[in-house]
């Protein structure tokens, strides 16, 4: 009987391996070399059928006595762009969250109004440099200017008294001299299409004459604000010098305007139906009223930011404090 054919070596061939089938030998290269491509198109394959990451928008919070807190509505809206994109989620303040910026405001005013001016100085110049740090948050044609401005204000808070007070003459033996003093607590409606550098406008004048500020953001573009707050947190302004809200500009102004702890309000995001409506609800409780300047406007119908901003809002929100002392004592 015959034996069957082997692919086994003979004895004595030098090899140690068995030998592979002619197939087999052939194949072998070209399926080492596809491997590698097959394995790449399987991983392929499966990113595509994972599903896209769900994008998760910020959600900002509120800025009242150096915190940030929820609003006490629990409500929130949806900030979108010019293409109508969402950006991300601002709360919805409320009445409450008004009355609670206001508190926290008037118990962070006689610290700050107490402090010497070349402290509050030296404090806005520390907010310049927190936001040029910050920079990438906020709208690039407004950023630097934005800083300059804090420096300017920051540069007038040892020299204000000098514009608004001084040395009066009067007939008899006696020293009269006009001091300025801050007003109070100030509501300020922050610019609706200047964020920013309308913000910054508003807001700078107001804590650089030693006074405190409860903002209510623009209505559309709250997110420079928001941002705004949590550099201010990480500078060296006291709690509840700067309160920030983000909420509709038509719910929030009536309480402000009302409050008998309000001294002064800012009209200058309110519309203009609005404007005259919380004028007269000021007038019951004698506070100051900044109108939106009527000189300088800009094609919007807004102040002209860019504009050299003066010393109006710096003597705006001042009372004058007259003392007699007599000659010689």
């Amino acid at each position: 009987m015959s034996e069957l054919p082997t692919t086994e070596p003979k004895a004595g061939r030098k090899t140690g391996r068995k030998a592979e089938p002619k197939a087999d030998r052939k194949a072998g290269p070209k399926a080492e070399q596809a491997g590698p491509k097959a394995k790449q198109l399987a991983e392929h394959s499966d990113r595509q059928a994972e599903p896209a990451a769900l994008p998760v928008f910020k959600t900002y919070k509120l800025f009242v006595g150096g915190k940030f807190p929820r609003s006490e509505s629990g409500r929130v809206y949806e900030v979108t762009d010019a293409r109508g994109e969402w950006l991300a989620n601002a709360p919805l303040a409320s009445r409450k969250d008004a009355r609670d910026a206001v508190v926290a405001a008037r118990k962070a005013f006689p610290g700050w109004s107490g402090a010497t001016a070349y402290n509050r100085g030296q404090v806005l110049y520390r907010v310049a440099e927190m936001l040029q740090g910050r920079r990438e948050q906020f709208p690039a044609d407004e950023v630097d200017a934005a800083v300059d401005r804090w420096v300017w204000y920051a540069g007038w808070t040892d020299k204000v008294a000098q514009v608004a007070g001084g040395a009066n003459p009067v007939a008899g033996p006696f020293f009269n001299l006009s001091t300025p003093e801050p007003t109070g607590v100030v509501a300020v409606l922050a610019p609706q299409r200047s964020p920013l550098l309308g913000l910054v406008s508003a807001l700078a004048p107001v804590i650089a004459t030693g006074n405190t500020a409860v903002v209510v953001a623009s209505e559309s573009a709250p997110l420079p604000a928001l941002a705004l707050a949590e550099a201010l947190a990480t500078s060296d302004v006291p709690p509840g010098v700067v309160n920030i809200l983000s909420g509709r500009t038509a719910e929030l102004a009536p309480p402000l305007a009302a409050h008998q702890d309000v001294n002064a309000i800012d009209l200058t995001g309110a519309p203009s139906d609005l404007a005259a409506e919380l004028e007269a609800t000021a007038a019951d409780t004698i506070k100051r009223v900044r109108r939106p300047s009527p000189t300088g406007e800009s094609p919007t119908g807004e102040e002209d930011w860019r504009a050299d901003p003066g010393t109006s809002r710096l003597l705006a929100y001042l009372e004058t404090k007259t003392v007699w002392h007599p000659m010689g004592t």
